[in-house]
């Protein structure tokens, strides 16, 4: 009688996780991180360390001046200290559980966190290239429209638009990630990544997972396509409104601002092609984890300063900020 019933109770003492229809053995993986380096985890950490810390200084400090000071209260402020909101939550949605990974090795990971990193990180990576997209438009509108950007950029299209940029990411990342939630996963669970990475989450499945990586793979070439279009298009006329100015000076402080933000953008859209855009997820190579370093260290340091520390208005405010400080004491 008890052999009868023993698989159907071996079957009810399985956790379901994360939906009704998951059905799994595994309740953690395992990031491998980096381990051709693993002798180095006491450096690495000190050097992922600094980083993090300096990108999430200067993306609050960004966030910070622009609230306190009423001069930079513009779109073009409001959509930046969203964007660096959003670079804030994006690093530390990752680089937190690397740097245990360096200092201790704990590598583990349990289920429900990792479905929960991956969402964070995909939809904080997605609203930031729709930011992107959204800040080349509204320096367009800025050098090619002016006498009528602050008509249509008043503050309830701003709004709008940061909410619209939000929802979309939400919208973008949370199908794929759900459905796979819910699939079976029997083992390995063994993560060939620094973080959870729904590609390579996908691979451990013991499930069909064709049309799931299929939608994943048309939702990021959307996402990029529709970013990248935005961009190139606004970039275009800045570049043949810039070439008519009348003064050499003012042409290349214009180019030097514009080549600046289009380096940024071309390490962000590069790596993510290489990481993301390719139908069959096992083709991917162990490089991808150099080339999300870009995304998770890189580009959240250059940021700050490509984006607005250069910025003289930026300058005087911390000049005025500090002086009341001074003041004070």
């Amino acid at each position: 009688m008890t052999r009868m019933w023993s698989p159907w109770i071996k079957e009810m003492e399985r956790p379901v996780l994360l939906g009704a229809g998951n059905s799994t053995a595994v309740q953690e993986f395992v990031l491998e991180g980096f381990p051709a380096v693993q002798h180095l985890g006491k450096v690495l950490f000190l050097l992922h360390l600094l980083a993090y810390l300096a990108s999430v200084t200067g993306n609050s400090l960004i966030i910070t001046i622009t609230w306190a000071d009423q001069r930079l209260h513009t779109p073009m402020y409001f959509f930046l200290s969203t964007f660096s909101f959003c670079e804030c939550g994006f690093i530390t949605s990752v680089i937190p559980k690397l740097l245990s990974i360096f200092l201790s090795g704990r590598q583990t990971i349990s289920f429900a966190a990792c479905f929960t990193q991956a969402f964070v990180f995909l939809f904080l990576g997605a609203t930031i290239f729709f930011l992107m997209a959204l800040l080349s438009l509204d320096r367009y509108l800025a050098i090619c429209k002016p006498l009528h950007y602050h008509i249509i950029m008043n503050p309830r299209v701003c709004f709008l638009l940061v909410t619209a940029c939000f929802s979309l990411g939400v919208f973008l990342m949370v199908v794929p990630v759900i459905k796979l939630s819910q699939l079976s996963f029997c083992g390995p669970n063994v993560i060939s990544h620094f973080f959870c990475d729904l590609g390579l989450l996908a691979n451990l499945s013991c499930s069909e997972t064709r049309s799931i990586e299929t939608l994943f793979f048309k939702l990021v070439f959307f996402l990029l396509f529709a970013s990248v279009l935005i961009t190139v298009i606004a970039y275009s006329n800045i570049v043949v409104t810039i070439m008519r100015l009348p003064s050499a000076k003012e042409r290349q402080k214009a180019f030097s601002t514009c080549s600046a933000h289009l380096a940024v953008l071309s390490l962000m859209y590069g790596s993510c092609v290489f990481i993301y855009v390719k139908p069959k997820q096992t083709s991917r190579l162990d490089s991808n984890r150099e080339a999300a370093l870009v995304n998770t260290v890189v580009t959240p340091l250059l940021n700050p300063v490509i984006y607005t520390l250069r910025n003289k208005q930026v300058h005087q405010a911390l000049r005025f900020a500090l002086s009341r400080v001074m003041l004070q004491k």
